[in-house]
């Protein structure tokens, strides 16, 4: 039987040799010295040889071998090879898969929409890769996404932190289905952990609007951002409608914004035909665009948009700031201005079916009454999208006092 005295005074010889432990483990020396555990068995006919490991200050104990002896026999007694088994951990570990891999493959092979695929290829180049890239799918733990949903948290973005989890679980369920061997961690962290949403009926009041834009003038923000406010009041459009957006979508001659289909959520393309206000505004937001194809350009990179949340945190920070003033005007949310633009014109007696046009909705009573939150007055005919009602026109900017802003920055 060897001991550790034993191992330590073997020497190379010419020839690699053996010497014997015990219960069918022995060590094989090579000719330069280097001294390997290895076990011999018989299972189902076969002679099967398992290499244990190396001996020695950078390998393993006698006593650590010993214990891996246990395990192998316990697997031979049940019918199981371990030294395939170990040649089959070896190729997994070989193949094993980086997040970055499987992330791109599931983009890839994922069925959803064009506009969707672009939104979630958005969040995982923005905030998932970066951390995850190179990140074999077994060590991503729910800790690790615990601080990354909390990371996007802190910027204002729980909505984006949500997308994050979901697109994470979505991620492991594919790798899942196609063979691999691990457990999903997004399933331990819920997504009522990261943030919690009420369906909102919030609309503003003519009265709230004047205050909102009367605070959004006193905040530090750059004049991007309050015409982008405006805009989304006046053409009824998603967040992301606007964020996104391009030049090559705006027609200044014919005073129309045409929304292709792979940016719409119905699929289907979208034109906004813009009122003389909406029309200075879009001046003014390309004089201060600087050439970036991007209406809403990033601050750091003319190549991309802004970020989607920026907008949030203005409409965070002017409620705050309402708040601190005692001022008659309740939180509301970027996409609150879309559903107050309907709303109003609704109470006003505009065409419900044109409000809906305006809204890019497709035909549906119930995504209807949720886009307003107040019973419309009937009687009014026509369309929104040129000039809206009354108080509305009243509120409109000129294009020199929007491109003298543009020139504070």
């Amino acid at each position: 039987m060897l001991t550790d005295t034993a191992l330590r005074n073997l020497k190379p010889k010419s020839k690699i040799y053996k010497v014997f432990d015990r219960d069918g483990m022995y060590v094989a020396v090579s000719t330069a010295g280097t001294i390997t555990f290895r076990y011999d068995y018989r299972l189902n006919g076969r002679r099967e040889t398992l290499t244990l490991g190396r001996y020695g200050p950078a390998g393993m104990s006698l006593a650590m071998e010993r214990e891996r002896l246990l395990d192998a026999k316990r697997s031979v007694d049940q019918g199981l090879s371990p030294a395939l088994e170990k040649q089959r951990a070896k190729r997994r570990l070989t193949a094993a898969k980086t997040f970055g891999q499987m992330t791109e493959r599931w983009l890839a092979d994922a069925r959803m929409a064009d506009s969707t695929r672009a939104m979630r290829k958005h969040i995982i180049d923005r905030d998932i890769l970066p951390v995850f890239q190179n990140r074999k799918l077994k060590e991503v733990t729910p800790d690790d996404l615990r601080a990354l949903y909390n990371k996007v948290k802190a910027r204002g973005a729980p909505a984006t932190a949500i997308h994050v989890r979901d697109i994470v679980k979505q991620v492991y369920a594919f790798a899942i289905l196609h063979g691999e061997r691990l457990t999903n961690p997004a399933d331990d962290v819920k997504a009522a952990s990261i943030a919690t949403f009420v369906p909102k009926d919030r609309a503003l009041s003519p009265a709230e609007i004047r205050l909102a834009f009367h605070q959004l003038e006193t905040i530090a923000a750059y004049p991007t951002i309050r015409l982008a406010l405006r805009l989304i009041l006046l053409t009824m459009v998603r967040k992301s409608e606007l964020v996104e957006a391009t030049w090559s979508e705006v027609d200044f001659e014919n005073a129309t914004w045409t929304i292709p289909k792979v940016r719409m959520k119905g699929r289907t393309p979208h034109v906004v035909y813009l009122s003389r206000q909406a029309m200075d505004i879009f001046v003014a937001l390309h004089t201060c665009a600087a050439g970036s194809r991007f209406v809403l350009p990033s601050r750091y990179d003319p190549d991309r948009c802004m970020s989607h949340a920026t907008l949030n945190r203005v409409t965070q920070l002017i409620g705050s700031r309402a708040k601190e003033a005692e001022l008659p005007l309740e939180p509301f949310t970027v996409h609150d201005l879309r559903r107050t633009a309907s709303t109003l014109l609704n109470e006003v007696g505009f065409n419900a079916d044109w409000i809906e046009k305006c809204l890019a909705h497709e035909e549906d009573s119930g995504r209807r009454g949720r886009s307003t939150t107040r019973p419309s007055t009937p009687g009014r005919g026509g369309t929104c999208s040129r000039s809206g009602p009354t108080w509305w026109r009243r509120g409109s900017m000129g294009a020199r006092m929007c491109r003298s802003w543009c020139r504070r920055t």
